[in-house]
């Protein structure tokens, strides 16, 4: 993913105002992000720990999903859970429910679609192995090459957000 700047994350939200996207926080490790191992951007907002951002780059210009996060989840310590993203495998505890609102006027109605995705939204470090799961048995091995992996983590992301854009 190629470097943004905080303008052009701001002005790339689809399903809050100007006034919400102009509120919230980048993520504290913002100047040190390792974009080059990005193929999206996403957080918790440090500042609102129940908003989640994802901008994910498009041919024409960034695109912005703001996310509610449960206030309350219940987990079990022996249950795993899947991101429905990156197909990681986690703890329960490492994968949230994310709700997003819906852009335009479906959204203003309260109306949301939700995905469960790894709960730092850190999909990018784990598919590449720069960051490791919390799992009792290990990390599961696939055959698939990274590019494979990229590209589906892309297309699962690319539906997300097309669920969320629809008119």
């Amino acid at each position: 993913m190629e470097p943004l700047t905080d303008k052009q994350i701001r002005s790339s939200f689809v399903n809050c105002t100007k006034g919400e996207a102009s509120r919230l926080r980048l993520p504290l490790d913002f100047a040190e992000l390792p974009w080059q191992d990005l193929d999206f951007l996403g957080w918790v907002d440090p500042g609102a720990p129940l908003r989640a951002h994802v901008v994910v780059p498009t041919e024409d210009s960034p695109l912005g999903i703001s996310l509610r996060v449960p206030a309350t989840s219940r987990t079990s310590a022996v249950k795993s859970s899947l991101c429905q993203i990156c197909l990681t495998g986690h703890a329960s505890s490492g994968v949230t429910l994310l709700a997003a609102p819906l852009a335009g006027t479906r959204g203003r109605e309260g109306n949301t679609v939700g995905i469960y995705v790894c709960a730092d939204l850190a999909c990018s470090l784990y598919i590449r192995g720069k960051r490791q799961p919390k799992l009792r048995a290990g990390r599961h091995e696939e055959s698939l090459g990274l590019d494979e992996r990229i590209a589906r983590t892309m297309t699962n992301l690319n539906a997300f957000v097309a669920r969320v854009t629809a008119g």
